[in-house]
């Protein structure tokens, strides 16, 4: 690795500009935002912390936990981890400690749920259920605030106990405090609603009595919601107001919350451009004097210098980011932030993990939250590894190997590295994609890889190989549609690499990801390389306003998407709603962008015959009301099929073969499980 330069003779001078906070000085700018992980309710401590230590070692200023709640009725679910007793403060000293001795800080979010708690017993300011809970909340009357009160006070003695250098007061994000906060969910009549001044008294008290509480040398960050994106949410001039009381209740750093969990805004998937909200942390810029934390859609040091530059922030804050890369900062700081392996805001493995119960992870980076399974070494044996295949199983597979010091030669019969990762960099909203094969071509060149493209591959070309894994990926299926051979017929894999006349009424056969994807790529105009929609165009499309002109910062015009390019009908054979398989927390944007679009979304259907006016379908198991869908062009996105022939061809001569990504299983364009397996074959060779 370069040789670590001084910050202000990097390229990233203001990223690594350390920050004074008086009694203590943070190296850089850079805050490993809140992530909820689930591994703190694993009660494994040596694995908690050492996924931290990992981060901390990594060079990240400051990192803050996964909400801790602070009581049964607090937790976001059943069983969520919390700061109850002696035995907690211990096994969190576990954590502290191995972040000490990494050299790192780190502070604990008190997250208390309120509504959002997905259980009975959830209490909050008025009774009134949230749109992502079954459960109608107790109205919380004067003693039972003064229980959370003096429960969080309590946690955050503890977190000082445990060895963590602060706490975050989670304040945003449509928890506890935030329903206290607006109108749109706070309805009482009492000290603790009505005026504004008696809707933030309850966040004020609690940052004022945990400061009394902890004393002055603790770091204090209280997660303030800046633009709520839900109806009757906060004034800018709330916002300013709340700031002042926090600042002066002794808050320590004020950190940017963005939308709450209920708003139908994306705000962190990979469709929102990068530093999308930067600009609603600014507006506080120079209202009060603490420092301040924007955040959202921040991932790379180039993006956060820019932030910092433009006088947006004191400090970024970059989440996911830490999971993708935990060297991040450290690659930053010597000059190879090429090498910092990006965040793609796909939440395929973290936040729809997390709100699955599974572990989170990162589909870059599988070692994430693995890391005390994951453990990569140098291998005893070096072998002579044949990877065929350069998509993201056969990419990630062929690095980690070479990493551990095996010869890696990776074979691919395309003249470039990508493989399905291409076809999704060309999809509206998957820009980042194009970042992760730039990355993985880096890595290759880095790691030593012998990348030999424009190579079809016999089994005679590899059999001498020590180890041959197989990564040749899918085939489209083969619907088998009547007339499926006509000249207004092409496959997803045509459309997306731009063959091929496209008319402007399109049926596309198949709703799985890719339908949806093709439907999105049909809707806008195309493009050629990365060009994320401009933020201004962004707010337009989905209706996010200024909150110094509308409280909560929905756009009183509300949506206001651009003109579809192309009329476009999507359909699929089973009766299911359309896109229930897609991403836990990205499925309805998905949905949502393209009703947006008008597309028509119709599931049931039988494929009956393809003619030169469009396609001929019918409904259900007795094919009953046979019509025509009307369409210049018909695209076939009808799912995919292993391509594993040379496998089959080498394990006939005898010879062992791993078969890895949608060469071994062909469910969508899994590049999560197809990374995850590359990476844990290639620890294991």
């Amino acid at each position: 690795m370069a040789k670590r330069v001084d910050a202000m003779d990097s390229n990233f001078p203001n990223l690594l500009r350390p920050l004074d906070l008086g009694f203590t000085t943070l190296k850089n700018r850079a805050l490993m935002g809140s992530m909820h992980t689930n591994l703190e309710e694993t009660k494994d401590w040596n694995r908690v912390a050492e996924f931290y230590a990992t981060r901390a070692r990594g060079e990240v200023a400051l990192m803050v936990t996964g909400g801790i709640a602070p009581n049964i009725e607090g937790g976001v679910f059943p069983g969520a981890a919390g700061l109850f007793d002696s035995n907690d403060v211990a096994n969190h000293k576990i954590v502290t400690d191995r972040v000490h001795i990494s050299g790192g800080k780190i502070a604990m979010q008190i997250l208390h749920a309120g509504r959002y708690a997905y259980g009975p017993n959830c209490v909050a300011p008025s009774p009134i259920k949230s749109p992502i809970s079954p459960f109608v909340p107790t109205e919380l009357d004067a003693t039972g605030i003064e229980k959370q009160i003096e429960d969080i006070v309590t946690t955050a003695c503890r977190a000082r106990d445990a060895g963590y250098d602060g706490v975050e007061i989670m304040g945003s994000e449509g928890y506890f405090l935030n329903q206290f906060l607006v109108r749109h969910t706070n309805k009482r009549t009492d000290q603790w609603g009505g005026s504004y001044e008696n809707r933030m008294r309850l966040p004020i008290e609690i940052v004022a009595r945990v400061r009394e509480a902890v004393g002055q040398d603790f770091i204090l960050i209280f997660r303030l919601s800046m633009i709520d994106l839900v109806p009757d949410g906060s004034t800018h001039e709330e916002v300013v107001m709340l700031a002042k009381e926090v600042e002066r209740a002794g808050a320590t750093i004020i950190n940017t919350g963005i939308g709450w969990h209920e708003a139908r805004i994306p705000t962190i998937a990979t469709s929102v451009p990068r530093a999308a909200f930067a600009w609603v942390t600014k507006k506080l810029m120079g209202k009060v004097s603490i420092p301040i934390i924007t955040s959202n859609r921040i991932n790379t040091p180039e993006v956060a210098e820019e932030v910092l530059e433009a006088g947006c922030a004191d400090m970024v804050s970059m989440a996911r980011p830490f999971l993708a890369d935990p060297n991040f900062i450290k690659k930053a700081m010597s000059g190879n932030e090429k090498k910092i392996a990006p965040c793609i805001a796909c939440n395929q493995a973290c936040l729809d993990h997390t709100f699955s119960g599974k572990i989170s992870s990162c589909l870059v980076n599988p070692k994430a939250c693995f890391e005390t399974e994951l453990v990569s070494t140098k291998a005893l044996t070096k072998k002579s590894v044949a990877v065929i295949g350069a998509g993201p199983a056969g990419m990630s597979a062929a690095v980690e190997a070479a990493e551990r010091g095996h010869q890696v030669t990776l074979f691919e019969k395309a003249q470039a590295i990508g493989g399905q990762l291409n076809l999704a960099k060309m999809v509206p909203g998957k820009e980042e994609f194009w970042g992760l094969v730039d990355w993985f071509e880096e890595m290759l060149n880095s790691s030593g890889v012998d990348v030999r493209l424009g190579k079809a591959v016999t089994s005679n070309d590899v059999i001498g190989f020590d180890e041959v894994i197989v990564a040749t990926g899918v085939v489209p299926r083969d619907p088998k549609i009547k007339g499926q051979e006509k000249n207004n017929v092409l496959s997803y894999v045509e459309v997306l690499k731009g063959k091929g006349n496209i008319g402007q009424k399109v049926a596309v056969v198949g709703a799985g990801g890719i339908g949806f994807d093709v439907s999105e790529y049909l809707v806008h105009e195309t493009r050629s390389d990365f060009e994320q929609i401009k933020i201004p165009d962004w707010m337009k499309e989905w209706g996010v306003g200024d909150p110094e002109q509308t409280a909560g910062g929905l756009a009183e015009s509300g949506p206001r998407p651009e003109e579809p390019k192309r009329q476009v009908t999507l359909m699929q054979r089973k009766k299911q709603k359309l896109g229930r398989n897609l991403g836990k927390t990205t499925g309805w944007i998905h949905r949502s962008a393209l009703k947006m679009k008008n597309v028509q979304m119709i599931g049931n259907l039988n494929y009956e015959e393809i003619n030169n006016q469009g396609i001929i379908v019918s409904d259900g198991e007795v094919r009953e009301n046979p019509r025509l869908v009307a369409a210049d062009t018909i695209v076939i996105c009808a799912g995919q099929e292993s391509e594993r022939s040379i496998a089959d061809d080498l394990m006939k001569k005898g010879k062992t073969v791993h078969i890895i990504g949608g060469a071994d299983v062909a469910s969508e364009l899994d590049a999560k499980r197809a990374v995850d397996q590359g990476v844990r074959l290639a620890i294991s060779l």
